[in-house]
């Protein structure tokens, strides 16, 4: 019965529940035995000390968005039999610090992303962008994509809509959903201008923030949705309309767009920057548009407001897209083939 240890620095972080939690049930009916820990994001090299017999007893440890300096990396490999990076953000970079500013360049973080990267047998990227970067000190790179489990979302109401077309300035009960973290609401800020002239022109339109912190704009009409792990896909389900605003940078560049399949899997059309892993999400005209400009935003999101039939295509064109590209189980059955032959090696 082959041993594996996933770790991460919070067990509750989106990323870690789609990308690791994902893979233990699927692993534990395969027969796996499955440990998730906790690893400190201080304390280096003697965090790893504390957990040589946990390391030692895996047949296979997997480090989701956790790096190591190079002599972190080499005690780790000394305790451990077969490593996984999983990657899943540009955390080479930090993020920048205000809307419109490029990533910050750490020379720190480069070499930690690039040791791990050579400590362990295969690194596990979420998109084409960070398997580029991770190739460059990687043994063996293998693109699994952020996936997810359509069947736990409900189809929206966009994606049952078959017909009617809003006038122009006459207020449409259109509802435009945007789900994430609270250090991503400044993305937002970028189709504010957008927002509120739709907002002169169809007063009936409604901006859904689905998030622990709120965005106060008295010229938009925002619906505040405390997000919920239980509750997060009903709250897509009555929307008509996703939205990804992010700046080209190299952090943003690096994302896995997970919010515009929870789109899509909602049968929600999309409305995206143009950047990373969105231009592989959203395929412009067919199950969304991509919106590199203020103009842009403005005239992709009153097409899809003043049309409920086109919004019903391209919803259902996503939900299909979803399926088929970014299918959990598919995910799943990857992941673990991998994790196998790096068992029985």
């Amino acid at each position: 019965m082959p041993h594996i240890v996933l770790l991460g620095y919070d067990l509750d972080q989106p990323s870690f529940r789609h990308r690791m939690r994902s893979l233990v049930r699927p692993l534990e009916s395969a027969g796996w035995t499955v440990r998730t820990e906790r690893f400190p994001s201080g304390r280096y090299g003697l965090r790893t000390w504390e957990r040589r017999a946990l390391l030692r007893w895996a047949d296979v440890v997997v480090l989701h968005q956790i790096k190591l300096s190079a002599i972190e990396a080499r005690l780790f490999a000394a305790f451990s039999r077969r490593r996984v990076f999983d990657v899943d953000d540009a955390i080479y970079v930090r993020k920048p610090r205000r809307l419109g500013e490029p990533a910050d360049e750490s020379p720190w973080r480069r070499k930690k992303f690039a040791a791990t990267c050579r400590a362990v047998d295969v690194v596990a990227a979420g998109n084409e962008v960070l398997a580029g970067v991770a190739r460059a000190s990687a043994p063996a790179v293998e693109i699994l994509p952020t996936s997810i489990d359509i069947a736990a979302y409900p189809t929206s109401a966009a994606g049952a809509e078959e017909s009617g077309v809003a006038t122009p300035g006459v207020a449409a009960p259109v509802t435009i959903a945007w789900i994430g973290s609270p250090e991503n609401l400044t993305y937002l800020e970028m189709i504010r201008p957008a927002l509120g002239r739709l907002t002169v022109r169809h007063p009936g339109i409604k901006l859904r923030v689905i998030c622990s912190r709120f965005p106060n704009w008295p010229e938009i009409n925002v619906e505040r949705i405390v997000w919920s792990e239980a509750t997060e896909a009903a709250s897509l389900a009555d929307a008509q309309i996703g939205v990804m605003p992010l700046t080209d940078d190299a952090w943003s560049r690096g994302k896995c767009a997970f919010k515009l399949l929870q789109y899509m899997a909602a049968s929600l059309p999309c409305v995206a920057s143009p950047v990373g892993a969105n231009t592989e999400a959203v395929i412009d005209g067919f199950n969304g548009f991509h919106a590199a400009s203020d103009p842009d935003w403005e005239r992709s999101l009153e097409r899809l407001i003043i049309s409920a039939p086109l919004r019903a295509r391209l919803g259902a064109n996503g939900r299909a897209h979803v399926a088929r590209r970014y299918s959990m189980r598919a995910y799943q059955t990857q992941y673990q083939e991998l994790l196998a032959r790096l068992a029985a090696a």
